[in-house]
């Protein structure tokens, strides 16, 4: 029978814990090593057959020359499928060269790990102008999944206040706001954001009436500077909301935002695990276990015969 094994770079080991526990499966650790001169050394522990390779791809530079180190061990190791598992997914943002020059790092990225694993299944894709994973991992399995049915499962195991307004912070942010209010019953806007660099941000809301004494939630797949949550949280709190609160995937502001987001009053900030932070409160594994259940199906039943 052929085996399967989850191996993890020594990044979110935690959450790779749970995951492996999920599928009744190992869980292994990579390890890394940098020598003085900042190259790497990767050992990864005996290959599976089938290997789930663990990496959130946040700061990604050397998880990426980590990953195709680790695939190299691994697959002269003996293992015949391995399976990229990255709930973040870094370089997904530049999908077009905007100036002259420019290289278009999702399709650089995308070309590199088709190269070196078989199936990639990650979280909420940074997409804009590409809208299915598989135009990003052309030739290899690709899988993006919502991280909505937890983060609304979180919400309502806590109890969310029924007047809440689910918030988006601008137009690409609408798909999964209404996604998550729909899923909690609840009423939802969209701000209008016009981005004037990468820290400069104005937002409008052009139904401020229905926020005016009600408490609301802000929605949001990716922070990234934070930015954008305070000019939004300031502008919900003059237009008369009881409280902000905002729930998130992809967590990958400094901690020290903490103190600016408490100024601009925002009250709570909860993230899923798909990048390890002092604000994740949602687990992913359910969901990341159930899109790996075929693996598990494909690895372990006996072949039939006819």
């Amino acid at each position: 029978m052929s085996t399967i094994a989850l191996q993890t770079l020594p990044f979110g080991i935690d959450a790779a814990r749970r995951l492996a526990a999920r599928l009744g499966i190992d869980c292994g650790e990579i390890a890394l090593h940098r020598f003085p001169d900042g190259e790497l050394r990767v050992a990864v522990a005996p290959a599976a057959d089938t290997t789930i390779l663990y990496a959130p791809l946040d700061q990604p530079n050397d998880k990426l020359i980590a990953l195709l180190f680790a695939a190299e061990a691994l697959r002269r190791g003996g293992a015949k499928r391995l399976i990229l598992v990255a709930p973040y997914l870094c370089y997904m943002r530049q999908d077009i060269a905007f100036h002259a020059g420019e290289a278009i790092s999702q399709r650089a990225i995308g070309a590199l790990l088709g190269r070196i694993v078989d199936r990639v299944v990650t979280v909420d894709a940074h997409l804009h102008r590409t809208h299915d994973i598989g135009d990003v991992f052309t030739g290899i399995e690709a899988t993006n999944l919502s991280a909505m049915p937890a983060i609304a499962g979180a919400l309502i195991a806590g109890r969310i206040d029924p007047a809440t307004v689910i918030i988006g912070p601008d137009a690409e942010s609408e798909p999964w706001v209404k996604d998550l209010a729909e899923r909690l019953g609840l009423q939802h806007t969209v701000a209008r954001k016009l981005r004037r660099g990468d820290r400069a941000v104005d937002i409008h809301f052009d139904d401020a009436a229905v926020l005016k004494g009600r408490p609301v939630l802000m929605a949001d797949d990716i922070v990234s500077s934070g930015t954008t949550l305070v000019v939004a949280a300031k502008a919900l709190k003059a237009l008369g909301a009881t409280s902000v609160d905002a729930v998130i995937t992809h967590a990958l502001f400094p901690p020290a935002m903490g103190a600016a987001f408490a100024d601009a009053g925002i009250r709570s900030i909860r993230s899923t695990d798909s990048v390890p932070h002092s604000t994740n409160a949602i687990a992913l594994d359910v969901t990341l276990a159930a899109a790996l259940r075929s693996e598990l199906n494909r690895t372990l039943l006996p072949e039939t015969t006819t």
